[in-house]
């Protein structure tokens, strides 16, 4: 008898977020998570994507894609076959991670070691500060550098967002900030808010145009350094951001997966340009195939469990703004 190959299985699942995670495009009380798993019928593996309008992605269209792939898997689709069967994006991640998992636990090393990169270690991550009124934005800030969170991540990209950056400065003297426009500012008040984020000391600004209308940053003096996310997704991305960017934030939902991640951030580096690994609002099961990034990176952003009401188990650790890696039988 024919052994049977591999087999696929998609769901998705709803983690409550803790209070609302709010940006310039809208605000939401809960992630909303696709998982795939693929067993071999002793062992499994698992990955977990966010699927994201904003790149036309839905999740129940993220699902049927996964779910699409399933006579693929049942005949032995590997990592390679898999990045010219899908193109980058959500769908691809979820698998790309589960295949990573799989071969893990089947060769019994770790990902990090069949990936050949460092083993993770504790690594400093940003704390997001949704947007809201300044008041409210420098009370969260007081509140998260009172618990310890050093690096802060404010989300700006609505009018009056040089006042929110006085407000939240005040609030929180010492701390290191960054700061993501989510393509909220326009090329006549970019300079404008980039001279608050300066006099912020801001050490980062995030996407502040649109992907499709960011040629301004090509003639600005950029004060403060510049990072693509929405404008980045894979290493087909990275040559049209030569003259406009300093930096850019790699995430494994946009590249489609850790496999298309390592290779961004190896050509990213080798052009220039400065690496920030990010993530979608997750569990930590889509966080810590990133973490295999993080000694590369400048910055890391990765809290997207960390805003969650509930984490699930053997998850990340946060600690004092630290993430520290998984216990095994998370992921890898």
């Amino acid at each position: 008898m024919k052994r049977a190959g591999p087999a696929l299985s998609v769901k998705i699942e709803r983690w409550p977020i803790a209070g609302r995670f709010a940006i310039s495009r809208g605000a939401k009380t809960e992630a909303e998570v696709v998982v795939a798993t693929i067993t071999d019928g002793k062992l499994i593996g698992r990955g977990e994507c966010v699927p994201y309008a904003r790149y036309g992605e839905s999740v129940k269209g993220v699902l049927a894609t996964i779910a699409s792939m399933t006579p693929r898997i049942a005949t032995g689709l590997d990592r390679a076959g898999l990045q010219t069967a899908l193109p980058a994006g959500a769908a691809r991640n979820a698998l790309d991670c589960a295949l990573w998992d799989l071969e893990a636990r089947r060769s019994g090393r770790r990902a990090w070691e069949i990936a050949e990169v460092p083993a993770p270690e504790p690594v400093l991550t940003a704390y997001t500060i949704s947007l809201d009124t300044p008041d409210a934005m420098a009370k969260a800030a007081k509140s998260a550098a009172a618990a310890k969170l050093p690096l802060l991540k404010l989300k700006l990209g609505a009018p009056g967002d040089p006042e929110r950056l006085r407000a939240v400065r005040a609030a929180v003297p010492k701390a290191t900030l960054i700061v993501d426009a989510n393509e909220g500012w326009r090329p006549d008040n970019l300079a404008e808010n980039l001279a608050a984020c300066a006099g912020a000391g801001v050490r980062l600004v995030e996407q502040p145009l649109p992907a499709d209308d960011d040629e301004a940053l090509a003639a600005i003096d950029r004060t403060v350094p510049i990072c693509a996310d929405e404008s980045v997704h894979d290493r087909a991305s990275l040559a049209a951001l030569r003259d406009k960017y300093d930096a850019v934030n790699i995430k494994l939902d946009k590249a489609g997966g850790l496999t298309e991640a390592l290779a961004l951030a190896s050509e990213a580096s080798a052009m220039g340009f400065v690496v920030m690994i990010g993530s979608m609002v997750s569990t930590s099961l889509g966080v810590a195939p990133a973490l295999l990034l993080a000694a590369g990176a400048a910055y890391v952003d990765l809290d997207g469990p960390l805003l969650l009401a509930a984490d699930r188990p053997d998850g990340l650790r946060y600690e004092n703004g630290l993430i520290r890696p998984a216990a095994p039988g998370l992921w890898g």
